[in-house]
């Protein structure tokens, strides 16, 4: 079954750090470009990052600019490293590439 599988959340202190990880399971990348989105609660999804795995071109939104980085192996893995962290970073977060959606891992961001 073709799946996306995202792992890496977790409870951090404001400042700290974290790596999220996206797998695809069943099927590969290929040239399209992968997303990841979050969602806090009461809030709509915003689109954070995103990398073209055709020729490595990122995007980041403004509010995770210069603090997260996205990266992958171009095949079926996709990394988010997030530094700096605040509490209004909280939120469940997902990948995503064509129609394929992650269930998403949850980053809790508090003292």
């Amino acid at each position: 079954q073709d799946d996306l599988v995202e792992s890496g959340g977790g409870l951090v202190q404001p400042g700290g750090s974290l790596n999220l990880t996206c797998v695809a399971s069943g099927f590969t990348f290929s040239r399209n470009a992968v997303r990841w989105f979050r969602r806090a609660a009461g809030k709509e999804r915003e689109l954070i990052a995103q990398i073209v795995n055709s020729d490595g071109t990122t995007y980041y939104a403004d509010s995770v600019r210069g603090r997260f980085t996205i990266s992958g192996n171009r095949v079926d893995t996709v990394y988010l490293q997030m530094t700096n962290l605040k509490p209004e970073d909280t939120a469940l977060y997902s990948c995503n590439v064509l129609t394929y959606w992650g269930e998403g891992t949850q980053v809790t961001v508090s003292s």
